[in-house]
């Protein structure tokens, strides 16, 4: 029977790598699929990983009709045999329960990516809802990685390499970017509770002592 699935996990846990590699095996044996992401690093349309690689998607944009449109693309004779959302956890409540009539009406496989809270710790709409739908959630095995060495669990948004805990819910960015920007941090439950980033640690520790006053 087909499911909905739903792959969670943090930041760089290998998500989109994974969704890559369901679409090449599947390709391989012949298999046609629809490819939906939003506000991917690489762009619009677009399905990328760290890994360096990348692949055209439709971008599900707000109020998309992902329903409609598999329908509407079936009805005109394109091959669809499986579902694959990336970045899921962006999308409206309403378009994942448009996922859930997909498997049950069209009975297509779908296979959602996200992650599941934001920098908040706060559930996503989407992943919320993939949660309440899913027939299935899958935790991710490769364990992203505080810069403590702890197993990262919570998202962190950096602006100039301090963590900050308030703004947009969605703000797009990734790990690594310049210390500058907003950017993305993953760290362990600990370290988020505390506020402290890679880069908050490393400039502590390059602060020069205090000179004695003689």
């Amino acid at each position: 029977m087909p499911e909905l699935v739903f792959f969670s996990g943090t930041m760089d846990c290998g998500k989109s790598t994974l969704a890559l590699q369901m679409v090449h095996n599947r390709s391989a044996r012949g298999l046609q699929g629809v490819i939906f992401t939003r506000d991917d690093r690489a762009g619009e349309g677009k399905l990328s990983s760290r890994l360096g690689l990348v692949t055209e998607a439709v971008e599900a944009a707000p109020g998309m009709d992902l329903h409609g449109y598999l329908v509407d693309l079936m009805s005109r004779g394109g091959k669809v045999d499986y579902v694959i959302v990336d970045e899921a956890q962006f999308l409206g409540p309403q378009q994942i329960d448009q996922l859930a009539r997909v498997v049950d009406d069209l009975e297509l496989e779908v296979f959602a990516f996200g992650i599941t809270t934001d920098f908040r710790t706060r559930l996503f709409p989407g992943s919320q809802r993939l949660i309440e739908l899913a027939d299935r959630i899958e935790t991710l095995q490769v364990q992203a990685m505080c810069w403590c060495g702890a197993r990262a669990t919570h998202n962190a948004r950096t602006v100039g390499g301090e963590m900050v805990v308030e703004g947009e819910q969605v703000v797009v960015g990734d790990v690594n970017r310049p210390s500058e920007t907003v950017g993305y941090e993953v760290l362990c439950r600990r370290h988020h509770r505390r506020r402290m980033t890679s880069f908050s640690i490393q400039a502590a520790a390059l602060s020069p002592d205090v000179l004695p006053v003689t």
